[in-house]
């Protein structure tokens, strides 16, 4: 019996948000947890969306043959680079198909993330179960390949159902906490060369000078200079509303990109801060959602006393 038809059995009629994931050692295992799981979804007349990597939809898309037009197909490595981009594009299915299922498989935790990214991977998949805690029917379905697999990127942490070889499935639980556990635990020092300042008010121009000055140095193209200084404009401008009128601005280079990092004393009590856009009269999250839209990676946590929003910015 397939993986997909045991799950089925198992769990039941989907009404609400069913998230589990899988972990692939080859081609034949990754078309054997998903192949069958889009031709149910197109067979049940849901909307039905694969957003991977464009090797893994090449695949599927000739092992379905002609169901594969029936199913929307994303490059996941454009459309989710920063991953928190996907959320916003899975509510967007969401809303624009209030009254069918959606069936979707998602590999936000693709081979050639940086360290960071995985980190951002791993934060994405658990408010994951924040975000569509009570929307349905929605079933999403994440691969994992075995080589990203490791102890700091187990999707038992953060999937209430994780399949194993032998087609079986076993339950993390809901595990909304961890979202909250990552989004509250600072990132990793920055570095020690990295140059500093601090700026308020007064010192937003300089700022964006300062930070314009360097981008070029680093060849960074005009029009991504121009989208790294607006994010980073409202970011500081966060910074100085809701944290205390100052933060500390730090920049350097790693993983072939440009990243600045803007830490305040203020805290963000919302975990899907910049992952849902927020009313035009919202006091907040707009700067986090821009930056986020301008950004190929934006990191944030906070908590106590604390926030911190790491824009990079590739420099490829």
């Amino acid at each position: 019996m397939l993986i997909d038809s045991a799950t089925e059995t198992q769990l039941g009629e989907t009404t609400g948000f069913l998230h589990d994931a899988f972990v692939y050692n080859d081609d034949e295992e990754f078309v054997r947890h998903t192949a069958p799981f889009l031709r149910d979804g197109v067979t049940a007349g849901e909307v039905v969306l694969a957003a991977l990597p464009e090797p893994r939809i090449a695949l599927l898309r000739e092992v379905l043959g002609s169901a594969a037009d029936q199913v929307a197909f994303l490059d996941i490595t454009s459309a989710g680079r920063n991953p928190a981009r996907i959320i916003p594009l899975w509510r967007n299915v969401l809303d624009q198909n209030p009254h069918r299922g959606v069936r979707g498989i998602g590999e936000p935790a693709y081979r050639g993330r940086s360290e960071a990214g995985f980190e951002e991977a791993k934060l994405h998949e658990a408010l994951l179960n924040v975000a569509f805690e009570h929307t349905g029917p929605f079933r999403l379905r994440c691969p994992y390949d075995a080589a990203v697999v490791s102890a700091t990127l187990d999707p038992t942490e953060n999937h209430p159902f994780v399949h194993d070889s032998n087609g079986s499935s076993r339950g993390a639980g809901p595990r909304t906490e961890v979202a909250s556990m990552i989004f509250r635990t600072p990132l990793p020092a920055v570095p020690e060369d990295a140059e500093r300042m601090e700026f308020g008010l007064a010192e937003l121009t300089e700022v964006r000078h300062w930070v314009n000055a360097r981008a070029r140095e680093r060849g960074l193209s005009a029009d991504r200079i121009d989208d790294l200084a607006l994010a980073l404009h409202e970011v500081c401008t966060n910074s100085i509303r809701f944290g205390g009128g100052r933060g500390e601005l730090s920049l350097w280079i790693a993983d072939d990109s440009l990243i600045c990092e803007v830490a305040d004393q203020g805290s963000i009590d919302d975990l899907l801060v910049g992952r849902v856009l927020p009313p035009v009269e919202g006091l907040g999250g707009r700067g986090v959602w821009l930056a986020n839209q301008l950004c190929d990676l934006v990191q944030l946590r906070s908590g106590a006393g604390f926030t911190q929003v790491r824009l990079h910015t590739h420099l490829g």
